[in-house]
């Protein structure tokens, strides 16, 4: 895992931000960057990305209590492992 990935699975989740307008009320967000951390260790681990969205949906829905669902992680996971595939 490299610090530019991170910096920029971080910048995906920061631009698409599923939290909304709640994202202000969390104290300790730190732009995404916990959780792009945690994506892309599970990416990493799962050698087979075809769950790539669930892995991204488990991670966010997870850490923030959210309901998110496969279709709405679709397009961040894909910028997400276009970013990893460029490594």
């Amino acid at each position: 895992m490299q610090d530019y990935e991170i910096d920029e699975v971080a910048k995906i989740l920061t631009e698409w931000n599923p939290l909304g307008d709640d994202a202000k009320n969390i104290k300790d967000l730190n732009g995404y960057r916990t959780e792009a951390i945690d994506i892309i260790f599970n990416l990493e681990i799962n050698k087979n990305r075809a769950n790539a969205e669930n892995i991204v949906m488990d991670v966010l829905s997870q850490a923030f209590n959210l309901f998110l669902t496969k279709n709405e992680c679709t397009g961040p996971t894909q910028k997400i492992l276009n970013v990893l595939n460029k490594s």
